[in-house]
């Protein structure tokens, strides 16, 4: 199983932070740092020093870490205009030399959006709808060929005459330009049919693992009803991890976390080496090819490390 660092910047991180966790992962053979796209920790208070916003330190933390791949789990579609998105991505693709992948979903987080006067929507409809018009956007601004231009009529965007530039240093299948998309959620119709037409990972959030195979089976009957192989998308999950391998480790990252051991009885990441690789071969079981360690305290590099000797573990579930 492919295993890569996630963290939760809104939860109250530096940037010096994010870039330290970001080396630690490629020093300890983690292929990816994420970071999730809030602008307000979930408990809705205050987190100083603020919000670290996730485009900008995505570029930054490129042009000073080789190698990784870099991306967001999951942005919310309600937070950027698609054709600015479809510039910023290509941008960072550009920067990151081809390392980018970006996560989108239709966004949950009301109380953020009120908090900074961003536009929430009336519906979780609307959002979804708002989801779809962007990804029709995005690829459609990157696959405009050169010297074409793109036009889009939708209910909530409109473009008219946008050049498709510039061009993600990625590529499809195809040969077009496009920076690789990962899609989420828990929805049974509606989320399949788009990441079965958009996607080109799927990962199910903080799930237990039945309720993790079951949304993988919608996704990858949803491709096959289209004709799309469901071999083509990469399916993953986010799982909160807390490893020690003493009982006084493992508590003290816990109290970290604010989670208690009972937290992870449903399919979760927490105990010994052994213990987290019997749940990485569960998820495994149920489809999962690579999973999301999310940290969330960024000051345990330690934890990283011992992380990274699970990384080489996990190459073999």
């Amino acid at each position: 199983m492919d295993l890569r660092i996630c963290t939760e910047p809104q939860e109250g991180a530096t940037y010096a932070q994010l870039l330290a966790v970001a080396r630690a992962a490629r020093e300890h053979g983690f292929g990816a740092f994420f970071r999730a796209d809030h602008v307000l920790p979930m408990s809705g208070q205050p987190a100083p020093p603020g919000p670290v916003e996730a485009m900008v330190s995505l570029a930054a933390i490129a042009a000073q870490v080789p190698d990784i791949r870099l991306g967001t789990l999951l942005t919310s579609a309600t937070f950027r205009h698609p054709g600015l998105l479809a510039i910023q991505a290509a941008n960072l693709d550009d920067i990151s030399g081809g390392r980018l992948e970006l996560g989108l979903g239709a966004g949950w987080f009301e109380a953020e959006h009120r908090a900074y006067g961003l536009p929430f929507g009336a519906s979780f409809g609307e959002r979804f709808d708002r989801l779809t018009e962007q990804l029709e956007i995005l690829t459609g601004l990157w696959a405009t060929p050169a010297g074409g231009t793109f036009d889009h009529a939708g209910a909530y965007y409109q473009l008219a005459g946008a050049p498709g530039l510039p061009k993600p240093v990625q590529r499809a299948a195809d040969g077009t330009p496009k920076v690789p998309l990962v899609l989420g959620g828990h929805g049974p119709r509606r989320t399949p049919a788009l990441a079965a037409r958009f996607a080109d990972e799927f990962n199910v959030g903080f799930s237990g693992v039945a309720v993790t195979g079951a949304q993988i089976g919608r996704v990858r009957a949803a491709c096959e009803a289209i004709g799309r192989d469901p071999a083509d998308l990469v399916y993953s999950a986010v799982q909160l991890v807390c490893l020690g391998a003493e009982p006084a480790t493992l508590a003290r990252r816990l109290a970290a976390t604010g989670r208690a051991p009972g937290e992870f009885d449903d399919g979760g990441l927490a105990g010994t080496p052994d213990q987290i690789t019997a749940g990485l071969a569960r998820f495994a079981g149920a489809g999962v090819s690579r999973m999301y360690l999310q940290i969330l305290d960024l000051s345990d590099l330690d934890h990283l490390a011992e992380l990274g000797d699970l990384n080489r573990l996990a190459a073999a579930v």
